[in-house]
């Protein structure tokens, strides 16, 4: 066997891997380090489960990646076993030979990334070709499988992943982003068509596409990485690690019942945390940062979890009940001081806080420049300037425009690496105004002394401080104050605050 097949090349600088871009923003690749980062958790667990047995050391230890993109996860495997094995199958050749044909397996997301896949892991874009470092495989795609799918159309949309049938029915030529790890309704008898037989894998790992690549932008496109995480839990591994957004842990659209079925699952065994914008991805901007997990069918008790910042932890990993809060709080120092408040059981600021569109009126509805004309006029807070609208302009709790109250905006926060805004300075609106969704009516009240108390406590530095424990991107809905205490807004003796000094 040559050099190349004793993986050689890998030695060279720099690693082809790490100088690939990322193809879109529902495909980011793993960088090669971060992967390997991922492996060392899943090796010291195995270690910890098996009386300090090498994981790199079982022949019989099959992998799984079900949305390969570079392969790298496939290659650092082959790798580590390629090391490990070497007493156990001397001969080079016949090691690689299991390792790829036994141990190995991937399901490619495109034919692009699927011949990427196979060129990091079989040295070739055909397993079966003559530069392939295996000998034992009889197809072309070896254990690196993908084949084209359709998206099941339901009403517009897909029955399985929820993708636009307007923007992804398109031609033959082109890609449908129809995964197939994602589109079935039996993910066991689907392996077992793609493999062959009754396949149970150990360890299932990878990096799934992050968000349906069909018109929606940022947060507000439609997340679809969970589903990958469900159907990977649902093959029943011994272990499964998983690197996704962290959205997830507060947030999120669409993703409350993964979430909580996350938090309940006692069998997650350790989460390690990347909040800090471009950290664990460098150039690759997430909001809410990245984290990855590590599930262990065996395990049931609490989580451990840990955050890394500037590439060391913040502090120890601190194992805890993930569900306490309802939310992934991910700051292990701030669960005492959170705890602490809601032992005090007071009604929260989420209560209060309205809903989206709390007038009924769109981001872009503007008014006019002025209220010259107008019978009943109404200020009305827009996006980034104020309109004037007719009071029977106002379709929704028409009521509040008569109150005082106390606007922020839906959408708080910056695009700088570490996240310090969590909310922007309220607006005191007077009787007789309104606002569009750019805004959530925060509170309403009768007096102005009340609104501009309750202005005041919004800026302290306690109130932003557990705003920051629930708000995980730039949105900040009424949910992101659940956390908040609702404390009397007036002292009778002075008309202020009992807790902060008068503006």
């Amino acid at each position: 066997m040559t050099e190349q097949a004793s993986f050689a090349l890998r030695g060279r600088n720099p690693d082809v891997l790490t100088c690939i871009a990322n193809l879109s923003n529902d495909e980011v690749f793993t960088p090669p380090e971060f992967a390997n980062r991922m492996l060392d958790t899943l090796a010291e667990a195995w270690a910890a489960d098996h009386k300090g047995a090498e994981l790199w050391a079982n022949k019989s230890v099959k992998f799984l990646d079900p949305c390969t993109k570079s392969g790298v996860f496939l290659r650092e495997i082959t790798s580590r076993l390629t090391r490990g094995l070497a007493k156990k199958i001397p001969d080079l050749q016949e090691r690689v030979d299991h390792i790829l044909t036994k141990q190995v397996f991937g399901i490619g997301i495109t034919q692009l990334t699927s011949m990427l896949a196979r060129r990091s892991v079989y040295c070739t874009k055909h397993a079966n070709g003559k530069h392939s470092i295996a000998r034992g495989f009889k197809t072309q795609a070896g254990n690196i499988w993908f084949e084209r799918m359709q998206h099941t159309w339901l009403d517009g949309k897909c029955a399985y992943c929820g993708a636009s049938q307007k923007t992804l029915d398109r031609g033959d030529g082109l890609e449908t982003h129809a995964y197939a790890f994602i589109h079935n309704d039996d993910i066991q008898a689907r392996i077992g068509e793609i493999f062959g037989g009754n396949m149970q894998f150990d360890v299932i790992i990878g990096n799934p596409p992050y968000q349906l690549d069909d018109g929606g932008y940022g947060t507000s496109a439609a997340p679809i990485y969970q589903l990958f995480v469900e159907k990977a839990l649902d093959l029943d591994p011994h272990y499964a690690v998983f690197v996704t957004p962290s959205r997830w842990m507060a947030g999120g659209k669409g993703l409350d019942k993964y979430r909580e079925r996350m938090l309940s699952d006692k069998r997650m065994r350790r989460i390690m945390d990347y909040p800090k914008l471009y950290e664990g991805f460098p150039g690759v901007k997430i909001r809410g940062g990245i984290s990855y997990f590590l599930w262990d069918r065996e395990h049931h008790g609490p989580c451990e979890v840990q955050t890394i910042w500037d590439g060391q932890p913040t502090g120890p990993a601190v194992a805890r009940h993930l569900d306490e809060y309802g939310i992934l709080v991910r700051r292990n120092e701030a669960v005492p001081i959170l705890g602490k408040v809601k032992a005090k059981k007071e009604a929260t600021l989420d209560e209060r806080v309205s809903s989206q569109k709390p007038f009924g009126l769109r981001t872009f509805f503007h008014g006019k420049a002025d209220k010259k004309g107008l019978k009943k006029p109404v200020k009305l807070f827009g996006s980034q300037k104020i309109t004037w609208v007719e009071r029977s302009a106002i379709p929704a709790n028409s009521a509040w425009v008569d109150k005082w109250k106390v606007l922020m905006t839906r959408v708080q926060g910056t695009s700088a690496a570490v996240e310090t805004k969590f909310l922007s300075k309220p607006i005191v609106a007077e009787p007789g105004s309104a606002c569009t969704e750019s805004y959530v009516v925060a509170g309403v009240f009768d007096s102005e002394i009340e609104a501009k108390n309750y202005a005041m406590y919004l800026r302290t530095r306690f109130a932003r401080f557990l705003v920051s424990l629930r708000k995980s991107t730039q949105d900040a809905p009424k949910n992101v104050y659940a956390f908040i205490p609702d404390l009397p807004l007036i002292d009778p003796a002075t008309n202020n605050l009992n807790f902060c000094a008068p503006p």
